[in-house]
């Protein structure tokens, strides 16, 4: 069985990952499966250990830390197995490695992905943009809004800095200039005709 293939959409919240895997799902051609931080956050991560794998950048839930590995680890497992099955897989993260302490989540992510057609999308959005998003989608008590004197919120900001570190990806996106529909069209060029040379998770794995 030719395996299935994985798409990972990386990017800050509110940068239109959901937005682009679900235009991703609704072409013709695949079949697929979404698995990510929104279905992983809200479905299935128990409440002692929220916000999981959604952890913003900071280091300020060790606890949770200490588990981010092992959640990551399954998460990209079942990635991998569903994508052995034959299914084509569209997972939307937030990677970064700005916790208490180094964790190496992503190579080790990337791993579990050897000898699978997986590529990595990072999206892009500028923090003007994402600030319009957070305040048109505003409910009651909704944080991170605004700072003090209108600055970006910290933790907003922390997400824009550490969420494309290494930026190493097979295709950048700009959700600003591109729309959903742009974007997975972008995509299904890029798993029509993938460059030649190493992936770029093949390229983190190393």
């Amino acid at each position: 069985m030719r395996p299935g293939r994985i798409v990972v959409l990386n990017g800050a919240p509110r940068s239109g990952k959901s937005t682009i895997a679900a235009a991703i799902r609704e072409r013709p051609e695949g079949t697929w499966i979404a698995l990510g931080v929104d279905i992983s956050v809200r479905h299935m991560t128990p409440p002692a250990l929220l916000p999981g794998i959604g952890l913003r950048p900071g280091g300020e839930r060790p606890d949770v830390e200490a588990r981010l590995p092992a959640l990551f680890t399954a998460l990209y497992e079942s990635i991998a197995a569903h994508s052995r099955l034959g299914f084509d897989v569209v997972a939307d993260l937030g990677h970064h490695d700005r916790h208490s302490r180094p964790l190496g989540i992503l190579p080790a992510c990337a791993r579990r992905l050897t000898g699978l057609p997986a590529f990595l999308v990072g999206v892009r959005c500028p923090i003007e943009t994402i600030m319009e998003r957070r305040r048109a989608s505003a409910t009651l008590g909704e944080p991170y809004l605004a700072g003090e004197d209108g600055d970006v919120p910290l933790p907003v900001a922390l997400w824009q800095e550490a969420v494309h570190d290494p930026g190493i990806y097979d295709l950048e996106l700009d959700t600003a200039r591109q729309t959903p529909a742009e974007c997975a069209e972008a995509i299904a060029a890029l798993l029509a005709d993938p460059p030649g040379g190493p992936t770029a998770f093949e390229r983190l794995a190393v």
